[in-house]
């Protein structure tokens, strides 16, 4: 039994609005995605917390998890992530204790520290510049507090939330969640998808330190990958052009609405070095290559489990990636 085969597949998913598609419409795939995920087997589809970027529909990302996990059946649904500093943990105990009642046994809170955002959206969202540098251990525990088991005399408690412990994840590009969730012995994911460069030390980092809990007896780690598939390698990397020109337009400050792919692109040798350290990690390819890469993804990292971003202009070239996944870990 090849490593890959025993290594679970997951989804992330930025809601991405396309030039010339709608909001509305991004809504839509996601949702015909879910589904599609669901029918292959993968083990949980997961949305992420941007704010004020054309381009990502995910800002109000407990919402839009409440819509996919009620369009689907088993997936487990959750944030990749929330970003906490951004908010009261009370709140946030609150909206997930209400999507873990709805959907029970489905739902995943990983939570990040970044502001999903720029600095004028930061002050828009009241977020002081400083939070979550030091005091994200605390506000965590908060939160924790608000999921577990209500304490005797607590003052103020989540309704919905108490005692439905939603699991809890630790996201990351750096050694810090790494770190944190070593100590706390929770599962943690490292954002290979856009910040490659420090994975494996992350991952060493988490192993080495990590600290048995009532919640894992040893570590687990999930890492985030781009992953595009198509029939064959030479049109997997002319779809792979629509991420790079999203990269490519984040550098240039632009509008990083979802481009159809192009055969060629206009840019500097410095700006595609830097699309491709963004992109660094990315598995492009046909079904052999795409089944050569993830294997030697997983044997290099020992990740227990995948989630990929498909990162692709048309909604049946995304879908058709994933059957492309799903049939390489079959196999």
């Amino acid at each position: 039994m090849s490593q890959l085969s025993t290594t679970r597949l997951s989804v992330l998913d930025l809601a991405a609005i396309r030039q010339g598609g709608s909001i509305a419409d991004s809504f839509a795939d996601s949702v015909a995605t879910a589904r599609h995920a669901e029918a292959l087997g993968f083990t949980r589809y997961w949305l992420a917390e941007h704010h004020s970027i054309d381009g990502i529909a995910s800002a109000a990302t407990s919402v839009l998890i409440g819509h996919i996990a009620g369009a689907t059946q088993r997936i487990r649904v959750g944030s990749g992530g929330i970003m906490l500093p951004n908010h009261p943990p009370l709140v946030i105990a609150e909206q997930f204790g209400t999507l873990e009642t709805l959907y029970p046994g489905r739902i995943d809170l990983g939570l990040g520290r970044a502001p999903g955002s720029d600095g004028a959206t930061m002050a828009a969202l009241r977020r002081h510049a400083q939070a979550g540098v030091d005091d994200f251990p605390q506000r965590l525990e908060e939160l924790a507090g608000y999921l577990d088991d209500a304490q005797p005399g607590q003052r103020v408690r989540a309704i919905p939330g108490q005692g439905t412990k939603v699991p809890l994840w630790l996201l990351g590009s750096s050694g810090y969640s790494a770190q944190l969730a070593a100590r706390l012995g929770l599962p943690f994911a490292f954002a290979a998808q856009f910040a490659p460069g420090y994975l494996h030390e992350a991952l060493r980092l988490y192993r080495d330190n990590f600290r048995p809990s009532a919640v894992l007896d040893a570590p687990y780690a999930m890492v985030g990958l781009p992953v595009i598939a198509a029939d064959s390698d030479a049109y997997a990397h002319y779809l792979a052009s629509t991420a790079q020109q999203k990269f490519l337009n984040l550098i240039r400050g632009r509008s990083t609405r979802a481009q159809p792919p192009q055969e060629s692109l206009d840019w500097s040798p410095m700006e595609q070095a830097q699309v491709n350290q963004f992109l660094g990690a990315a598995v492009i390819g046909g079904p052999e290559t795409l089944r050569e890469q993830l294997e030697a993804f997983v044997a290099r990292t020992g990740v227990d489990e995948l989630i990929m971003t498909t990162d692709v202009y048309a909604q049946e070239d995304r879908l058709h990636s994933l059957s492309l996944v799903a049939e390489a870990w079959q196999a």
